[in-house]
């Protein structure tokens, strides 16, 4: 069974880590393709090495000196592979970087040099070919994955290769330019090499053993989630979860490969696995428990609203004109409410009321803010009466004022609407009467 693994930014911060890394690939031969992230955090109050790079390109396009954080950035990279004991120089790369940021500053090239010259470190060290994530991952117009170009690229390419390392984060741009995902895109190199090769497991190496159920910055020494299906993945990481890039998920779920969540630090660890499906029972009722703060609720009202056709797509639209993402839309027979991001919606919301009103008509129209959304996830759920019951019990019983109510028909998940200063202490109840009392 071959393997792809991902590491994490952690995993790779300095020479001690990276001799983790390579103690882990090479205990299993069947991990035959390695994909880093840029250098993390070495200790608290320390810089990414991705970071640093966005500072010199900040610096560069103003037409400023960047050579501070330049230099810090090849200190680090040199730190590395002298505690590694290679015979390697960087020193070609670097300069190539530089006359690039002093000629033409580009954004997405700079940031993702950190994963290219962490995937050359690493593919040394390993003894791994270097394979570099331009030539076989790409973007189409849009600025979206092209999933079947890079599908056939990555798989003519790592074909006839034993082993390779391929640094995350970026592609080619159908400008021909580097292009870069969202942070944390490492997670989605990893997934789309997994799925291109039909390797049978996708490892994605980090500081934590696996998911949680609920956030330890809200709940101390939370549970840990054994197995998790794509969709509960995906519920929690959109509200927050943060161990695994959202979109990480579908370039294996298609091939039906699961992700196993591990632990560098603790490699014994049997982590989290993310499967398509199960038949193992969770060890709660919750899988997990996870929430986002600074939301805005539109509520719009309208008598006889379920009698105009068309309605609700007028009221879309106004959102949709301003380039406003919906979150939610819970509805009833005179009202729909529309979910929103605070800082997607703030300064373009009375663009957005006027155009309503053109719109739709409406009867009136009421904003409310600092809203939290969290969102309950388990699939046992539907299987177990009275959860709902018991989740505002909970609340109830903590003094929490429920705001908003959305549950979808899969029943795989139940949305919270509350106070931004309740948002701790919802979860934690949430948490407490699923969890540690179990009622």
């Amino acid at each position: 069974m071959k393997k792809v693994v991902k590491f994490g930014g952690s995993s790779l911060a300095d020479a001690k880590q990276f001799q983790k890394v390579g103690a882990i690939v090479h205990a299993d031969p069947s991990r035959i393709y390695v994909v880093p992230s840029a250098p993390g955090k070495r200790f608290s109050g320390d810089t990414k090495v991705t970071d640093l790079l966005y500072r010199c390109y900040d610096l560069a396009a103003e037409g400023k000196d960047f050579t501070d954080p330049f230099r810090e950035i090849q200190s680090r990279y040199n730190e590395i592979i002298q505690g590694l004991g290679l015979k390697y120089s960087l020193e070609d790369e670097f300069r190539a970087i530089e006359e690039n940021l002093k000629k033409e500053p580009n954004r997405d090239y700079t940031a993702s040099r950190g994963e290219y010259l962490n995937g050359h470190v690493m593919a040394k060290y390993l003894g791994f070919t270097f394979v570099d994530a331009a030539e076989i991952i790409f973007f189409d117009q849009d600025g979206q994955l092209d999933e079947s170009k890079t599908q056939k690229k990555t798989a003519e390419k790592l074909s006839g290769l034993k082993n390779a390392v391929i640094p995350g984060f970026y592609g080619c741009g159908f400008d021909g330019k580097v292009k870069t995902f969202s942070r944390g895109g490492s997670d989605i190199t990893g997934s789309i090499v997994a799925g291109a090769c039909h390797v049978g497991v996708y490892e994605n190496w980090t500081d934590v053993s696996g998911f949680l159920v609920a956030d330890p910055r809200v709940v101390d020494t939370p549970a840990a989630i054994h197995t998790i299906t794509y969709k509960e993945l995906r519920e929690l990481s959109y509200m927050g979860a943060g161990v695994l890039h959202e979109d990480a998920i579908f370039p294996v779920r298609h091939e039906g490969i699961p992700i196993n969540i591990k632990n560098t630090n603790k490699p014994e660890d049997d982590g989290t696995w993310i499967v398509e499906s199960t038949c193992q029972k969770s060890g709660y009722t919750i899988t997990g428990v996870a929430g986002k703060k600074d939301f805005c609720a539109v509520l719009i009202s309208k008598d006889m609203m379920n009698a105009e056709v068309g309605f609700c797509r007028k009221v879309l639209q106004a959102f949709e004109d301003h380039g406003i993402c919906i979150e939610h839309m819970p509805s009833g027979i005179d009202t729909m409410t529309v979910v929103v991001h605070e800082s997607e919606f703030m300064h373009k919301e009375q663009q957005v009321v006027a155009d309503i009103h053109r719109l739709a008509d409406p009867d009136s129209i009421e904003i409310e803010a600092d809203l939290a959304l969290i969102a309950v996830v388990g699939r046992g759920m539907k299987a177990q009466r009275g959860t709902s019951g018991r989740i505002f019990s909970a609340l109830a019983h903590a003094h929490v004022n429920v705001r908003m109510i959305d549950q979808g028909s899969s029943e795989l998940n139940i949305i919270i609407g509350v106070e931004n200063s309740d948002y701790e202490k919802a979860i934690r109840a949430i948490y407490s009467i699923f969890v540690e009392t179990q009622l």
